[in-house]
């Protein structure tokens, strides 16, 4: 799309809030069950981007992206009226006699800005949550998922007038147009590398943003863990979506009285989950593209792999792979993974875990399996990161009644249900003074008796 065209719809979009229709919460609602029902039907086409682009299976698709929309739509629908609402708040007596409250207001111009890894809800999802706030949205996925990306246009143009959304699909160059462009807020979901990016453009216009990026999330595992169970939850949450989950464990770090217990379940969960040969497993996706593939094949040292390890380059799959006798200085340690390769590193002591987590960048996630409480209590206290399990993982992310986001520097800010709409509104703070009363001590001339009453009233 060419720059005056995106110019033209962000002056659009400019003149549309500011007439005060989405400030509504029957408009906003009324939209998000367009939304919904544009969802329920292109559900199939959806499925069918989702696996031309990562292989991915319609059951794969539906818990993953689409059922998580719908359920965040469907929260939004029940909460937005009690959201929107003006709350009251304490007024202290030196400004009697008057009213405070907080009035939330949306931002106005949001721009969304997807990954390809879960491109639908990651798109779609914090739509949602900028809708029900009450802003235009431009959204632009990701073009390494153009299968999805097209769906999407797809179903917003059906949904929405492009005032209120629009979608810009595209590369780089619009990427590089759209930040140079004046928004009241960005929401970005991606790699650290551009999210940086992201906040210098940002700055421009001192821009608020929110980031959600990722980082090398640690799954601890203590030594008295429930190991089957621990492995059977650390296989589903690593290699889900061919392990290019943002919020995936990126490594384990178990204890080294039970690693080897531990290593003879993962690969037998493996082959339980996946099959004997996962790379002809139908429901087993495959990477992105070459690039990715071929990222993923460097980490991989061939010396350290435990199981696994196969691959076909012409359809970008990896089969699930293990590595152990891995240290913190090895290429698989230094970045991300976000591919389906597992690194096992080990401790002697809890406690130097907890500080060797801690001297490393704050992780998206972080999951503890253990039986002991107090143990768990000081991980969950002690470690700094965005999120997490105790006994699981990544299933933090599935619920609309808390927060998800990332810290330092797996991101800032955070959204699904209350949070998400939150995120994308101000809070106003007003006094409504009455004026039948109004009291002379803040005036001049000042006096002693004033000065009296102020200090006993601010104190």
């Amino acid at each position: 799309m060419k720059e005056t065209e995106i110019k033209d719809i962000i002056e659009k979009q400019g003149r549309f809030f500011r007439t005060g229709v989405t400030l509504d919460a029957d408009y906003r609602i009324k939209a998000l069950r367009r939304l919904k029902a544009g969802i329920q039907k292109g559900e199939s086409a959806i499925h069918e981007a989702l696996k031309k682009d990562l292989g991915k299976s319609n059951f794969e698709s539906y818990m993953c992206e689409t059922g998580m929309v719908l359920s965040e739509i469907t929260y939004m629908e029940k909460h937005v009226r009690s959201f929107v609402r003006e709350r009251t708040v304490y007024t202290p007596l030196a400004q009697f006699h008057s009213r405070s409250y907080q009035k939330p207001y949306p931002y106005g111009q949001v721009l969304i800005m997807s990954p390809w890894n879960y491109p639908f809800l990651l798109s779609v999802e914090p739509l949602v949550d900028a809708i029900a706030a009450g802003n235009t949205v431009i959204l632009k996925p990701s073009a390494y998922s153009p299968h999805t990306s097209e769906v999407i246009q797809k179903i917003i143009e059906e949904c929405f007038p492009k005032e209120h959304v629009s979608v810009i699909t595209g590369g780089r160059e619009e990427n590089t147009c759209l930040l140079t462009q004046k928004f009241d807020y960005i929401f970005f979901t991606g790699s650290q590398s551009v999210g940086k990016e992201v906040m210098l453009h940002a700055a421009k216009y001192l821009t608020p943003v929110t980031l959600e990026l990722g980082g090398k999330s640690p799954c601890i595992v203590d030594k008295s863990a429930n190991i089957k169970l621990a492995a059977k939850r650390i296989v589903f949450g690593k290699f889900l979506n061919c392990g290019q989950t943002c919020v995936a464990p990126d490594y384990i770090y178990c204890h080294k009285a039970v690693k080897e217990e531990l290593l003879s379940e993962i690969k037998r969960q493996i082959q339980k989950q996946y099959g004997k040969n996962p790379l002809t497993n139908e429901n087993y996706g495959k990477i992105i593209n070459e690039k990715h593939f071929l990222r993923i094949q460097k980490l991989m040292d061939r010396e350290k792999i435990v199981f696994g390890g196969k691959s076909i380059r012409d359809e970008q799959k990896i089969e699930p792979t293990v590595m152990d006798g891995v240290s913190f200085e090895d290429a698989v340690m230094q970045e991300e993974i976000f591919g389906p390769v597992l690194p096992i590193v080990t401790y002697d002591s809890l406690d130097a875990a907890v500080e060797k987590v801690n001297h490393l960048p704050h992780p998206l996630a972080l999951y503890f399996f253990t039986k002991d409480r107090e143990a768990a209590r000081f991980v969950m206290s002690r470690c700094g990161f965005g999120g997490g399990c105790i006994n699981d993982t990544i299933i933090h992310l599935a619920t609309s009644e808390m927060g998800f986001g990332g810290f330092g520097e797996s991101g800032m800010g955070a959204y699904h249900g209350k949070a998400g709409f939150e995120t994308f509104s101000h809070k106003k703070s007003i006094v409504d003074k009455k004026t039948w009363l109004d009291l002379p001590m803040r005036y001049q001339p000042y006096r002693g008796a004033y000065e009296k009453l102020i200090r006993m009233f601010l104190r």
